[in-house]
């Protein structure tokens, strides 16, 4: 017999097998059991997570002899035909390749017609967004006024091109994408049912690269097993499917943790030389930042790999603060946007992770106001390390001055110093200092807005 790939060999054949859609199924379960079957139905959503696989259980249990049936017997000549697409009562209509409205009034002169055998005709538009306007003009009136032996299942990725009058006519199935636990959980049964001996690493690469598609992970793994045979290392997988060494993306969180620009320089050289995907190392490193912010607030669960890579994240996400990941997480998305249209690629990128390195030493401003407020941030150039004055008496002098406030450090004396104690030619400006530091300008407009409620004493210029 010729071989059959794997999305087709283990296609769901029941509603039970459904994997990833417990609500729709359920939903579908309990109209055919309790008899209220509708006229017409239209299945949304992303590529490879069951709409056509969902008509086609639905479109048997409609038809089986045994139904009625929730659970179809896949062994009457019914079942056997819908599943191998050669059923007459059954048809599968391809939107893209027929989109015209000549087909369209075909399909409705053929609704008039009993089935030839079974209980329903149900049509399947499979891209039904390809229609054109005027098909979905003949479509309408029998999506309205069906004879009762006629079902539509209509199945589309992008269900905002369908007009409005064809969805208020529809009960609207929103399929979503699968979660990759159980991804790699299908995966796990599919390998061992193939004899096939992979890895929880190897797959989660398969599950990554998936995004979310059951069909996509499926024919990821054939691929990988036809490359590696029975026995698949975890390498294997990462070489096939393009992703960058967990050796490159652990020299890139290092040198992001200890601000290490020369480092980073040198990982972009790595990958350059190996002949790896630039767009393909952002796209590592966005989710490596990711899976540290995961780690940092607790959520194991949500990241996939071994007990050993959730142990090594766990470790690494200690060097970094939840801003500083959130940061590099915003700063790295900007960075992948840019290189789809920047003409030198391998620049954009180094230029992209030297700013990335400095990122970390930003600090938000309302945070640094209110250490300042409370008195626990120090300036780091001040006038005069020896002398000591407080806060009022610098807005007092400030006041009389009208000049900006000397930065000075915060303590508590019981006497304020001599002026002529403070010699001034060893000390700068406090324009001076604040030019030259921007933490200390951030002071001083601080300080500006507590010198406008200070009250002047009697016989001081207001």
């Amino acid at each position: 017999m010729k071989y059959q790939v794997i999305a087709r060999k283990f296609r769901p054949k029941i509603f039970g097998e459904v994997v990833g859609q417990k609500p729709i199924v359920r939903t579908l379960q309990n109209a055919i059991e309790s008899d209220r079957i509708g006229h017409a139905y239209l299945f949304s959503g992303p590529r490879g997570v069951g709409k056509t696989t969902t008509a086609r259980i639905l479109a048997k249990g409609l038809n089986c002899v045994n139904g009625p049936s929730a659970t179809p017997c896949n062994e009457c000549p019914s079942c056997r035909e819908i599943a191998a697409a050669q059923s007459m009562d059954v048809l599968e209509i391809d939107g893209a390749s027929n989109n015209g409205v000549d087909n369209i009034r075909e399909l409705r002169d053929s609704a008039r017609y009993a089935p030839s055998r079974d209980r329903y005709k149900i049509f399947i538009i499979d891209e039904v967004h390809m229609l054109s306007t005027p098909a979905f003009n003949a479509l309408l009136k029998v999506l309205e006024e069906p004879p009762a032996h006629v079902v539509f299942i209509m199945a589309t990725t992008e269900r905002h091109k369908l007009p409005a009058t064809i969805l208020s006519r529809c009960q609207q199935f929103v399929f979503r994408t699968i979660s990759a636990a159980e991804i790699q959980a299908h995966l796990r049964q599919i390998a061992d049912r193939e004899g096939a001996h992979i890895d929880d690493r190897g797959l989660s690469y398969i599950v990554k690269a998936a995004e979310g598609s059951m069909r996509d992970a499926q024919s990821l793994l054939d691929q990988i097993i036809s490359f590696g045979g029975q026995e698949i290392a975890h390498d294997d997988v990462r070489d096939v499917l393009g992703f960058i060494p967990g050796e490159i993306l652990d020299r890139t969180t290092a040198a992001l943790a200890s601000r290490d620009s020369r480092e980073l320089l040198e990982c972009v050289d790595i990958v350059v030389d190996q002949g790896l995907s630039i767009q393909q190392y952002v796209r590592e490193c966005i989710g490596r930042m990711r899976d540290l912010l995961m780690m940092k607030l607790g959520l194991d669960d949500k990241v996939l790999g071994s007990a050993d890579d959730k142990k090594s994240l766990s470790i690494d996400s200690s060097r970094f603060s939840e801003q500083d990941l959130i940061r590099y997480f915003d700063l790295l998305l900007r960075l992948e946007n840019e290189l789809k249209w920047t003409s030198q690629p391998r620049l954009h990128l180094e230029a992209g992770l030297v700013k990335l390195s400095k990122a970390g030493y930003v600090r938000d401003i309302e945070e640094v106001i209110r250490e300042f407020r409370q008195g626990s941030v120090a300036p780091t150039n001040p006038v005069a390390p020896q002398a000591k004055v407080p806060a009022p008496e610098i807005a007092r002098k400030a006041v009389q001055s009208a000049a900006p406030p000397t930065m000075l450090p915060l303590a508590k004396e019981p006497s304020p110093p001599k002026p002529e104690t403070v010699p001034r030619t060893d000390s700068k400006s406090s324009m001076d200092v604040a030019k030259e530091e921007p933490l200390v300008r951030r002071f001083l407009d601080v300080f500006r807005g507590d010198i406008a409620q200070v009250k002047p004493s009697k016989g001081e210029p207001t």
